[in-house]
């Protein structure tokens, strides 16, 4: 990009602002593809963690600092997180970047969004990852559309939906879990034969955020005590972020069964790679765990705030998805069995999941539909996933 006084070359400047784990990940690679095609300098400023600080961003405040759900955890929050857009508002102000990238956690991002876009109406504006306006308050779309200039899409579906919700122009740019798939699947004697008769291996996953971990934790456990009665010597591991290891451990310590708990990103896929089965908490995770061709059972436990709006929902419906697993949504099809509030319960969940640790007819369900994400979820054009973000933020960009 030549400089308007002297014609020297200047750096292209992309602001990202991630809340999460997840964010931080898909944040990372986007940087690398970016500077794999900028074709010319490029600096990078924004919030984000660990994966994108080792990218060359420094973040301007520790994402942990809004990295939370529920409406009770953020009302706890509240007074940090407020500060903490206005701080990244007027950082992207001050920045005047050529472009502005969003990535997920919409609660965060999108409160920023709106207010550069009314401070900075110049600055172009992408989303990068759909909130779920297909199956909670679809009205979200075409607000977006005020201040989304494009939304990258990473599930098949949601063009075509923000297409009828009046939402932003939106690309399908694959999903990054895909292109990793071969991180996750296992080879050959990775994964051992259950028709051998050696002791399974459990797969628990609490969650990525201390609120749905502090809630999870507890019944996961009762679960467990009760599969080991079935399943003498049953293997259970426990993939854990960083941050809340501590917290998780200390949690997973009045269990029956001790877990392995793993942190880095090659012990967790190493742990999907042996697993049989596993006990999880909604979210990305659950299609990690179809993509490995782990079966499962999928809790989630609202707060106080989300049960209520459960209950007027069945006098108002303001859902509208009929799953909160997205192997579920993708496939059009409720193969995995899921549990929300009172009915993830130990009783409940141990049962869903004991026929999983052997070989058997609800096993094997759930593994033949995991086959076909592959073909509903690749790109057609063959071009990698980051790669294809790339290209549409850097020509979104000024």
């Amino acid at each position: 990009m030549p400089d308007d006084r002297n014609g020297v070359e200047r750096a292209r400047s992309v602001y990202i602002v991630v809340g999460e784990e997840s964010g931080d990940q898909l944040g990372a690679r986007l940087m690398q593809a970016l500077v794999a095609r900028a074709g010319g300098p490029l600096t990078f400023r924004g919030v984000g963690g660990t994966r994108m600080a080792e990218q060359g961003l420094t973040s301007i405040f520790p994402v942990e600092d809004i990295a939370v759900m529920g409406l009770s955890a953020v009302l706890q929050r509240l007074p940090l997180i407020v500060r903490r857009v206005y701080q990244t508002v007027d950082d992207v102000i001050a920045a005047d970047p050529d472009v502005l990238v969003i990535i997920d956690s919409p609660d965060f991002t999108h409160n920023v969004a709106k207010r550069v876009r009314k401070r900075a109406p110049h600055i172009p504006i992408v989303d990068y990852v759909s909130p779920s306006v297909w199956a909670w308050r679809p009205g979200r779309a075409r607000k977006m559309a005020a201040y989304v200039d494009h939304l990258l899409a990473i599930l098949p579906f949601e063009p075509a939906a923000h297409a009828r919700l009046g939402g932003p122009p939106t690309s399908y740019v694959g999903h990054p879990l895909i292109e990793r798939a071969g991180d996750l699947r296992p080879a050959a004697g990775e994964r051992r034969d259950l028709a051998q008769g050696e002791a399974p291996c459990l797969l628990v996953l609490p969650g990525s955020r201390r609120s749905e971990t502090t809630r999870l934790m507890a019944d996961f456990g009762g679960a467990l005590a009760l599969l080991a009665e079935e399943h003498p010597g049953l293997e259970v591991v426990l993939p854990a972020v960083p941050w809340l290891r501590d917290q998780i451990a200390e949690l997973a310590g009045l269990w029956p069964v001790r877990p392995e708990i793993v942190v880095s990103e090659a012990d967790k896929q190493a742990a999907f790679r042996k697993a049989h089965a596993a006990l999880a908490a909604s979210g990305t995770v659950t299609l990690e765990l179809a993509i490995s061709g782990v079966p499962m059972a999928v809790a989630y436990k609202l707060d106080w705030f989300y049960r209520r709006i459960k209950e007027i929902n069945r006098i108002w419906p303001i859902v509208t998805a009929q799953s909160m697993v997205l192997p579920n949504i993708i496939l059009d099809d409720k193969v995995v069995p899921e549990f929300l509030d009172d009915e993830a319960n130990p009783r409940a969940l141990a049962d869903t999941v004991a026929p999983l640790l052997r070989a058997s007819e609800a096993r094997q369900r759930q593994v033949s539909a995991f086959e076909r994400l592959d073909d509903l979820m690749r790109l057609d054009t063959g071009r990698s996933q980051a790669g294809e973000a790339a290209r549409i933020v850097l020509e979104t960009a000024r």
